[in-house]
């Protein structure tokens, strides 16, 4: 499979980098080809705005989604824009990988949803959910939080952690067509031992092993 991994992490040697670090060595130990998009590396600017395009529809009033139906029609998305639309539509399948923040998407990768998802070229004009432009892909997130399990069970401190991602299952990655997989979380690495974050990167490399044959999630599981 071609596999699009999108990483945001301040610190690279965190346990969101050595999750990444592990799905990198097994993916291509498995023969999978492999893209990454590290978001705090190459500084990725989170905030949209005309220096995502090289055309201009509306040069007096600034709409979005009207420029990003005009650069869909005369390729004018930025070259940055552009190559990240590109490892979309080239991988089967995406993983996200980060740290829960604030019960959802840190900004740097919520800002690369903002200005990558692009009304015309990844959605738009009918295309949405069964019938959205990646309905072909799957599409998995792979996080970590602040707290532990308990706190994020239906009757815990933080809440049922499906409800939680919902709006990126649904409203960000089903809403483009992907067929969604359980989400692959990490409950409180910071207060592990070094030996249960070992066991953690195993089982995460066992996952992604076969992750080729691996079920979608059903849809009333968070909807």
């Amino acid at each position: 499979m071609n596999i699009f991994i999108v990483y945001y992490h301040p610190e690279p040697q965190s346990f969101n980098g050595a999750l990444l670090a592990r799905a990198k060595g097994v993916l291509e130990e498995n023969g999978h080809s492999l893209r990454i998009s590290d978001l705090h590396d190459k500084a990725f600017n989170p905030v949209s705005g005309r220096h995502n395009f090289t055309t201009v529809d509306n040069a007096n009033f600034y709409k979005q989604q009207f420029e990003e139906l005009n650069a869909t029609e005369k390729n004018g998305f930025s070259q940055e824009i552009a190559g990240e639309i590109d490892n979309i539509f080239w991988c089967d399948m995406m993983i996200w990988q980060f740290p829960l923040w604030w019960f959802g998407l840190p900004a740097p990768l919520k800002g690369w949803v903002d200005r990558v998802f692009a009304m015309g070229r990844v959605y738009g004009n009918g295309r949405y959910y069964d019938n959205g432009v990646f309905r072909d892909k799957r599409a998995m997130l792979s996080l970590t939080t602040g707290g532990p399990q308990e706190a994020y069970m239906e009757d815990g401190f933080n809440g049922d952690i499906y409800a939680i991602l919902r709006p990126i299952h649904r409203g960000i990655l089903e809403f483009a067509g992907f067929t969604v997989l359980q989400p692959h979380i990490v409950y409180g690495p910071a207060h592990l031992t070094e030996e249960e974050r070992t066991l953690l990167l195993d089982r995460y490399g066992r996952r992604l092993g076969n992750i080729e044959s691996e079920k979608p999630m059903a849809v009333g599981r968070y909807g």
